[in-house]
């Protein structure tokens, strides 16, 4: 498939070096994530089929397909979706995984009744990109994308932004996240905070507004 112009290093960095150093996360924090996620789709009804994109190494993508839903993964990068296959075999679970670039993905609109775009958002660096990104997510979305984003208010947030470390990572408020979605005809159902105030991951449920398909 003809690639965009790289315009973020979460586009290329996830080399097979980096795709494996990104699976060694802290327990505590992959079970508060997984928290997180169990959080909003307490929201999804349990028969829907489930894209997971980005899926890394499919960890989100596993958990709901052990939660009963029809999970499918996938990303940009074939290390990471060497991973996932790898992962999803030993589990024994039926989870397709496949190459896809989440600024132009080739399935038809509605293809998938969710979306889940979990630990990406935080990576563009403009308007531009989140919107087309927003717009291609809603676009294959049939009922509902969830997407997680780093909210500037927070502690943790404002620690970052003073260090100055994790310059390839931006904040977005919930408002201006709220905005592209308006703009792809669909609406906020409630935004989740891993730690309100403290924590600057959340994670949103939007679903499509009547007559928008």
């Amino acid at each position: 498939m003809t690639e965009p112009t790289v315009a973020y290093r979460g586009r290329v960095k996830y080399d097979e070096k980096q795709s494996g150093k990104y699976q060694h996360r802290k327990p505590h924090k992959h079970k508060a994530e997984m928290r997180l996620i169990d959080r909003a789709f307490k929201r999804i009804p349990t028969n829907h089929r489930v894209l997971d994109v980005p899926c890394g190494g499919g960890r989100v993508m596993m958990h709901l397909a052990k939660k009963g839903y029809f999970a499918s993964g996938a990303d940009l990068s074939e290390s990471m979706l060497a991973i996932a296959r790898e992962r999803v075999f030993e589990a024994n679970l039926s989870c397709y995984v496949e190459r896809q670039d989440l600024e132009k993905l080739t399935y038809n609109n509605g293809h998938f009744d969710t979306i889940v775009c979990f630990r990406l958002f935080h990576h563009f660096p403009n308007v531009e990109i989140r919107q087309r990104v927003v717009s291609e997510l809603c676009r294959v979305a049939g009922q509902f994308v969830v997407l997680s984003y780093f909210s500037p208010y927070s502690v943790q947030s404002v620690r970052r932004k003073l260090s100055g470390k994790d310059t390839d990572r931006f904040a977005t408020s919930l408002a201006e996240v709220e905005g592209y979605f308006r703009h792809a005809g669909f609406r906020l159902v409630e935004d989740f905070a891993q730690m309100r105030v403290f924590h600057t991951l959340h994670l949103a449920v939007f679903a499509r507004r009547e007559n928008t398909k």
